[in-house]
């Protein structure tokens, strides 16, 4: 019994390490606590957890694998191994792990979430949006499923909706930069470059660290610059066309304007690295920082 109590202050320790982002420290206690405890599956799956929000991927599987060998249908250490793949963009393993996971926990929204954006990089947007919609079936207010939503509508051109969507996920949730950064995708494919920007500083201003995010506000701030969207317009003009209108277009405009087409392209890759220079000076100076 005081074992069992002790093993249980520790999960909470570690859980609270975790919320603190002391994974160094939560990867010690989930090692003490397998040498306490090493028949128990889920100290195995708690130090694959941390591993994964480590980024350390190889990790994670490995010790996730240690808990599902003790137990098969262990919840925690399905979560870890389904999200580590998608995290590793190993799209058939991440499948194969949500749909066994989604066997064991059919009600956990986020299995949903995944599947929707392995979908939307497949550009199989329907299918992204009616797996959303499940999601909100069990979780209906969640901000960020709402948000994604959001994108999934704009990819599907559905630029009204998306919009709608967009404030409605804002009501839920102002403190969530995962929640500004798919709103700002889904702004920047409405053309709304505006508000893409906004997106991304609110993004940004919540975790600055986070590269991916970084990265984005580059790229809004480049352009945030007028001759820059000016250069945009005709890519902005396709994301409305379907495949084929596009590919005529291109067949017609190379056969008919093909010395504009190439000082076209040529403008866009001097705008492109102009801008760029332009936002790193903006924002590191004239150093080689990153």
């Amino acid at each position: 019994m005081i074992e069992r109590a002790i093993s249980s202050q520790r999960h909470d320790r570690i859980q609270q390490l975790m919320q603190w982002n002391k994974y160094k420290e939560a990867s010690e206690e989930a090692l003490q606590l397998i040498r306490e405890t090493p028949y128990d599956p889920d100290a195995y799956a708690l130090l694959g957890h941390v591993c994964l929000r480590m980024e350390n991927y190889d990790q994670a599987i490995h010790w996730s694998g240690e808990a599902l060998q003790r137990d098969p249908e262990n919840e925690l250490a399905w979560f870890v191994r389904a999200n580590t793949y998608y995290e590793m963009e190993h799209w058939k393993d991440a499948l194969e792990a949500i749909d066994e996971a989604q066997r064991i926990d059919p009600y956990e929204p986020h299995y949903f979430f995944l599947r929707a954006n392995i979908s939307n990089k497949k550009a199989k947007f329907n299918e992204s949006r009616d797996y959303l919609l499940k999601g909100l079936e069990i979780s209906p207010e969640n901000p960020l499923y709402l948000a994604n939503l959001s994108y999934t509508e704009a990819l599907l051109k559905n630029n009204s909706e998306s919009k709608r969507l967009s404030n409605v996920a804002l009501r839920l949730e102002v403190e969530s930069d995962l929640v500004y950064l798919y709103l700002a995708w889904s702004a920047e494919q409405r053309s709304d470059y505006d508000d893409y920007l906004l997106m991304l500083k609110n993004a940004i201003r919540l975790d600055p660290d986070n590269k991916q995010i970084r990265q984005e506000f580059l790229k809004g701030l480049q352009k945030n610059y007028t001759f820059y969207r000016i250069m945009l317009m005709p890519g902005n003009l396709i994301k409305k066309m379907k495949p084929w209108q596009v590919f005529l277009s291109w067949i017609v405009l190379w056969f008919l304007f093909r010395p504009l087409v190439i000082v076209f392209i040529v403008l866009y890759i001097i705008t492109h690295w102009v801008t760029r220079l332009l936002v790193h000076v903006k924002v590191f100076g004239w150093t080689r920082r990153r």
